[in-house]
């Protein structure tokens, strides 16, 4: 009994850290909705500035809890698998949006379910654990062949969301094709758009215990805050006239386009004349009265005047805004002098005549005769093969026949200055062969298509007096 007693007379006492802690538990202990569970853990997580007390020991391994990283989270999410990895030729042309100048270089390359990275050497991630590569995310990102972006063959682009691009090159055929596929794959596989980023994620580690995250990832609170209702009713009133206004310009824009005149109307007019650019090749010559194109065989003669000795013709690329001027003057005006100063970069006439022949809606070379070119250029006797092609040239339309023959003879003279222009058959081949001819439906053999679409071209300009001759089979 005095035992029992000295212990409620010893409880009686007050003491004002027990009544502090008790007032804490008791809290803790009346809150039942889960609300009230998670704001009373978000109001424990204080800013970095303000000073608290040292938390009591048994509370360490809870709030070691809020202290998981991004990268242990992602990792327990994800795990990293080496889908490829290898030696190849990469260079870096874009960042964010701007350009940068082409420097190949050769990287390792490691492939995993969504990203690539890229080492100096192959043992380098085992060598500095510490080492961060250059990586490429390739969630949302976009893969093509490209023969314009170099003079290299067996070139593959990727662009990614953020604006980065990079070239992939190699000299071997069957590896370059393997690796463009199993990229193509990954990127296949991965979502359009990532569900959460590393900024979401540490936001909502901030905001809430790390536990929670874990078991509602994808989850939300539908239920807004109290101290944030207010912005939140200015958000949605602002949406609101937003969309409003938007919806009164729609309906001004359609209201524009629906009284606005026909193209037939206003070429009747004369207000828009025939387009040379986008235009089929038979209509531009009927239009002309002529098998051949005035814009084509101007540009040939201005290059064969000044540009057949410039180191890379045909290759370097022009001005792009100097080349949509000379469009738009070509489409809109029908005299045309490329003697001009505005003209003088031989570049700018090279990449006009390109951009002509790529934006026909039928390529020179015509769809109905893609595959028996391709079937042509597989035959391994080089005569046959020879005879095969011509005779599948001479069945091709008079404005097409007529329009490849001068443009053959002309990147024959190209050619035959090599040493002085650096360009030869094979180079003129990677930069004309997807230009001049394509498949109507792309389909997964667009890598094999290119190899043929150069080897046609460079044949053609090796045998083109056998090709275009005018002896009989």
């Amino acid at each position: 009994m005095e035992r029992s007693s000295t212990s409620d007379a010893a409880s009686e006492k007050p003491n004002p850290s027990h009544h502090s802690t008790g007032a804490v538990q008791m809290r803790i202990k009346n809150s039942n909705s889960h609300h009230d569970r998670l704001s009373q853990s978000k109001s424990m997580i204080l800013s970095e500035n303000v000073k608290v007390a040292e938390p009591i020991n048994r509370h360490r391994r809870n709030l070691s809890q809020h202290n998981l990283t991004i990268a242990d989270i992602i990792s327990t999410q994800e795990p990293t698998v080496v889908a490829k990895e290898g030696y190849l030729l990469k260079a870096k042309i874009a960042d964010g949006g701007k350009k940068l100048r082409k420097n190949w270089s050769t990287s390792w390359i490691v492939l995993t379910a969504r990203k690539m990275e890229f080492y100096k050497e192959s043992k380098q991630p085992a060598m500095k654990p510490g080492y961060k590569p250059e990586c490429v995310d390739l969630c949302g990102a976009r893969i093509e062949w490209t023969s314009e972006k170099s003079s290299k063959k067996n070139v593959f682009q990727i662009t990614t969301v953020s604006g980065n691009e990079f070239l992939f090159q190699s000299d071997i055929d069957f590896l370059i094709l393997d690796w463009f596929h199993a990229i193509k794959n990954a990127i296949d596989r991965l979502p359009k758009e990532q569900r959460i980023t590393s900024r979401n994620l540490e936001f909502k580690l901030r905001r809430s215990s790390s536990i929670e995250l874990l078991n509602n990832l994808d989850t939300e609170s539908k239920e807004p805050k109290p101290e944030h209702r207010k912005s939140l009713i200015f958000r949605l009133n602002y949406s609101a006239s937003d969309t409003n206004d938007r919806n009164r310009i729609k309906s001004r824009l359609k209201k524009f386009i629906s009284r606005r005149p026909s193209l037939k109307t206003l070429q009747e007019k004369g207000l828009i004349k025939d387009q040379i650019f986008g235009s089929h090749l038979h209509s531009v010559c009927e239009h002309e009265k002529s098998t051949v194109p005035q814009f084509v065989r101007l540009c040939i003669e201005a290059v064969e005047k000044r540009g057949l000795d410039v180191d890379g013709i045909y290759r370097v690329s022009g001005n792009l805004a100097t080349i949509q001027k000379l469009r738009f003057v070509v489409n809109q005006e029908e005299k045309l002098n490329l003697d001009d100063s505005q003209w003088e970069d031989i570049h700018v006439v090279t990449g006009a005549l390109k951009m002509f022949f790529r934006e026909l809606p039928e390529p020179l070379f015509p769809y109905s005769l893609f595959e028996q070119f391709v079937e042509a250029i597989k035959i391994q006797d080089n005569a046959t093969r020879i005879k095969s092609i011509r005779s599948l040239v001479k069945k091709l339309p008079r404005p097409n026949y007529d329009t490849m023959k001068i443009l053959f003879g002309h990147l024959q003279k190209i050619a035959a200055k090599e040493s002085v222009n650096l360009m030869s058959t094979q180079s003129l081949g990677i930069v004309f062969g997807p230009t001049l001819l394509r498949p109507e439906k792309e389909t997964g053999n667009m890598a094999v298509h290119m190899l043929y679409q150069n080897q046609i071209v460079e044949l053609m300009l090796s045998e083109y007096s056998k090709i275009f001759g005018s002896e009989e089979d």
